[in-house]
């Protein structure tokens, strides 16, 4: 093979691995988008990946109808990818930005939502084909390589025929090597390149924004590369006659791969702006579409990614006609972690009430009383465990944000710097492991954590993790846990029941944490909260409870413990038998 000619093997192959680098990638950007979305993250994934599976099969079998012209038909794929994959993200981030009429199906959106992937799946089935028969059309690829770097190759190679003959019948290959199994080999190794780097450094450094436009922005440059090989001006080199792509292309379709490399450039070098801007347009807009239309405007004030959630800060202000029926005055100030609202002004004290204050009525004001929070990383729980002197220790996964909660000035006015209090011991890890590996045992456990609306969650709604818990619990000791209204997701709450009842509770005592919200002087049922045993227990004694319980005696002097039911036809759910029944659309 002449120098020349391996030199545009080499460049081909180098495409090639560019490419396939950000078919890859892609296909994570559009996964990770959708579990955003529409939560679930196995189901997303899985889904997303089948579909471009399939598209990339489909876009291959296709390619046999494009003409012969090669390069001019990958340049027009290259830029028809670096124009679609973006703009099918931005589709799909406007679909949950916008108040969707009830008259339109689910179904319909469910596939609108999901049709960028098949459409990039498909451009990227036609790349390999293409991309093969040039490099068949190129010579012999036995001979890219340097001769030291092939004897190495061939060394390698001997070794590898001399394992597979241990389980196959085996035939040396001659040296020639063909177009497929080298744009293959560059394919697969593009391909572990796209997805290693998206993971490390494009989608935790950049977010996911930022990534898709560098994504499309290498495309860009692909269809130029193509442009430039195979134009008259510069040519690779070779003695056969080249595509003149310059003068065969239409002007307006080099002037679009200009155009769209350039905004690409220019949104990558301005990914922090970008960033910002358009998650504060969704992240906005979603918060709103939760409402009636017009009844709340909201304005994000701050956001930030941890390694395990999002986290927004935003206030939001009441627009609607009449009396605000959610808090006291127009505007106040939340938080959420992920699709879930951590922490409203309206009713802070109400839910850290309900979790803390009515089961502490059961138990000794002193050190010798041993609780323990999972989850709680805004130490909100804490503070009101510290009023108490009781000794506590908490595990929670997200570093990350206990250290901005600790910093953060909104969340300072609850927790009021409980992080210091001289009887806690705060551990940075899961709570499942934590609860396998401890020799505590405590009489209260609270479980502050994030609600079931995403599969990353199954686990904290599992009979293993509960079972953890009954057999960390002093012969006393109760579990108090936030709980969706059981009327309004009641197939969430059989299956929650049949899974703690699983794990050895037999005992509950359900009640509501109470408060006047809207300051209409009258108080309103806020939160849902159960305490769960694995046996009897004694019962309530209002008078001698917490001030928030006597302050409240009249909603809490009917609080009895009862027993759990048992709900036929329901399974349970298991870490390895998962029952996504325990998951809500919220």
């Amino acid at each position: 093979m002449s120098r020349t000619a391996r030199t545009e093997v080499l460049a081909l192959l180098a495409l090639t691995f560019v490419v396939s680098f950000c078919s890859f990638a892609y296909e994570f950007v559009y996964s990770e988008l959708l579990t955003v979305m529409y939560g679930g993250t196995v189901t997303q994934y899985v889904i997303t990946i089948g579909l471009y599976f399939v598209s990339l099969g489909v876009g291959s079998a296709l390619s046999d109808d494009l003409s012969d012209e090669k390069a001019s038909n990958l340049f027009r794929t290259e830029v028809y990818l670096a124009l679609v994959a973006p703009a099918g993200f931005l589709l799909v981030v406007g679909l949950n930005s916008v108040r969707i009429p009830q008259a339109v199906p689910a179904e319909l959106v469910w596939v609108a939502a999901r049709t960028p992937v098949v459409v990039v799946g498909l451009l990227s089935g036609f790349e390999l084909p293409l991309l093969t028969r040039m490099v068949d059309e190129t010579g012999d690829g036995s001979a890219v390589l340097p001769p030291t770097a092939t004897r190495v190759a061939e060394a390698v190679h001997r070794g590898i025929v001399g394992l597979l003959s241990l389980g196959w019948h085996t035939e040396r290959a001659s040296n020639e090597r063909s177009g497929l199994s080298l744009v293959l080999a560059m394919d697969y190794l593009g391909g572990l390149v796209g997805a290693v780097v998206y993971a490390r450094v494009l989608y935790p450094g950049l977010g996911l924004i930022p990534t898709v436009f560098v994504l499309a922005f290498l495309n860009g440059l692909a269809a130029l590369a193509v442009l430039g090989g195979y134009s008259s001006r510069w040519r690779l080199g070779g003695t056969r006659a080249r595509d003149r792509l310059v003068s065969r292309e239409s002007a307006a379709l080099v002037v679009v791969c200009l155009l769209v490399t350039a905004s690409c450039g220019v949104a990558v070098a301005n990914s922090s702006t970008l960033d910002r801007e358009l998650s504060e347009l969704y992240l906005e807009q979603q918060v709103e579409n939760e409402y009636p239309p017009g009844a709340m405007s909201v304005d994000v004030l701050d956001q930030r990614t941890t390694p395990y959630q999002h986290v927004v800060a935003y206030e939001r202000t009441w627009t609607g006609a009449g009396p605000n029926p959610h808090f006291a005055g127009e505007t106040e100030r939340c938080l959420r972690l992920g699709d879930a609202v951590q922490l409203c002004e309206s009713w802070a004290d109400s839910y850290h009430q309900g979790l803390v204050d009515v089961p502490m009525s059961r138990f000794a004001r002193s050190p010798d009383t041993n609780v323990l929070v999972v989850g709680g990383g805004d130490f909100v729980a804490v503070d009101y465990l510290r009023e108490y002197g009781v000794s506590v220790d908490q595990v929670d996964l997200d570093a990350a944000f206990m250290a901005y909660a600790k910093e953060d000035p909104f969340l300072s006015r609850w927790h009021d710097g409980s992080y210091r209090y001289d009887r806690l011991n705060t551990t940075v890890g899961d709570g499942y492991a934590y609860l396998s590996e401890t020799d505590e045992k405590y009489d209260l456990v609270l479980l502050d954590v994030p609600g079931a609306t995403d599969d990353d969650l199954l686990s904290l709604y599992s009979t293993e993790f509960y079972r953890s818990i009954k057999d960390n619990l002093t012969p006393e000791g109760v579990v108090a846990v936030w709980v969706y209204d059981e009327n309004a997701y009641a197939q969430h709450n059989k299956a929650f029941v049949n899974t703690v009842g699983d794990a050895g509770f037999t005992r509950y005592a359900p009640y509501w944490a109470w408060e006047d919200v809207d300051r209409d002087g009258t108080e309103e049922r806020v939160e849902r909260f159960y305490l769960l045993a694995p046996g009897e227990r004694s019962g309530f004694d209002v008078e001698r409870g917490t001030p928030y319980v006597r302050a409240h005696r009249d909603r809490y002097r009917d609080l009895r413990w009862r027993e759990l039911p048992r709900y036929n036809g329901v399974e349970v759910n298991s870490i390895f038998d998962p029952n996504y029944d325990v998951l809500v659309d919220t």
